[in-house]
């Protein structure tokens, strides 16, 4: 029996980070800004998993296996307009598909704008995102992946989260806690999938804007989540996606990135396609609209 139970253990140690693992954000009882609240979290699965009302934020990891990693992780932040995550649609199914490019893939369950759970509500999102780079970089040797290729994703609400965290990571939104948040939060790259971007133009998604700021947003809020006004030559490099008939966040949300990304000298790169609408994920079933995972996998290539 005893050797039973050793080659068990051994096995777990062997195999604890070739397989998925979820992690929480922070240590218990001390996440920032949060509010004891009857609020509890909601896991939703019809045609895809919808979690809202995030109640403890996590990374969940899924990395390739040693002989294919190349070292390059990649954080993805699902969409769904700062109310729901599109958890599986935008997370967990972005990231199996990197591990199939060597890349590990960590998805981000970060909290979602809450006037019950949370103070200072629209800086909610952006504490995870800084504390999730911050702890990835911090288990780079344990993922088998490189501290200096980190980069962040995200889809929607979740491509604002990501180009906030890239103009953003050195603003202080939370007091540190321990050793992890002494790293940069600095993302390597960024990939941005028909993000929303600008809450100050017409091309603004209202649902975003209202979720995050509300409907009184504080005063100088809307400037400073208008992630095309705060690019510097510090931004990282950014990889771009939209499609042109995309009715709920216009591809001018991509188009005023790319152009702040241009006039600081930011390398960057664009791709615009004329059909896929809004949310298409992979683009798995649309022959042409598919290529575009290929066109983010060769770009990211080219950082190394």
């Amino acid at each position: 029996m005893k050797k039973i139970t050793l080659f068990i253990v051994l096995a777990m140690s062997v195999n604890a980070f070739s397989q998925d693992a979820i992690i929480p954000l922070w240590p218990k009882d001390k996440t920032p800004n949060a509010v004891a609240s009857d609020e509890k979290e909601v896991h939703e699965r019809k045609d895809i998993l919808r979690i809202s009302k995030v109640q403890e934020p996590t990374i969940e990891v899924y990395l390739p296996s040693k002989k294919n990693a190349t070292g390059q992780a990649m954080l993805i932040f699902p969409g769904g307009g700062y109310h729901i995550l599109a958890y599986d649609w935008e997370g967990t199914d972005v990231a199996k598909f990197l591990n199939s490019k060597g890349i590990a893939g960590i998805v981000v369950k970060y909290r979602l704008p809450s006037s019950v759970s949370q103070t200072k509500q629209e800086d909610v999102p952006l504490i995870d995102a800084q504390r999730a780079l911050r702890l990835v970089r911090s288990k780079a040797e344990t993922f088998h992946i490189d501290p200096n290729k980190i980069g962040a994703m995200g889809f929607s609400a979740g491509g604002h989260l990501a180009s906030t965290l890239g103009t953003h990571f050195e603003e202080k939104v939370y007091a540190p806690i321990d050793a992890i948040d002494a790293l940069s939060a600095r993302p390597d790259f960024l990939a941005l999938c028909y993000p929303v971007i600008t809450f100050d133009q017409s091309s603004t998604h209202k649902g975003s804007q209202f979720n995050l700021l509300t409907k009184n947003p504080n005063p100088g809020a809307l400037e400073r989540f208008s992630n095309e006004k705060q690019v510097t030559a510090n931004t990282p490099p950014t990889f771009l996606l939209h499609a042109t008939d995309d009715k709920a966040v216009p591809v001018e949300n991509s188009l005023a990135f790319y152009k702040a990304l241009v006039e600081n000298d930011v390398p960057a790169t664009l791709h615009i396609y004329p059909t896929g609408g809004h949310g298409f994920s992979l683009g798995l079933k649309d022959p042409y609209l598919r290529t575009w995972t290929d066109n983010l996998c060769e770009w990211v290539r080219s950082l190394e």
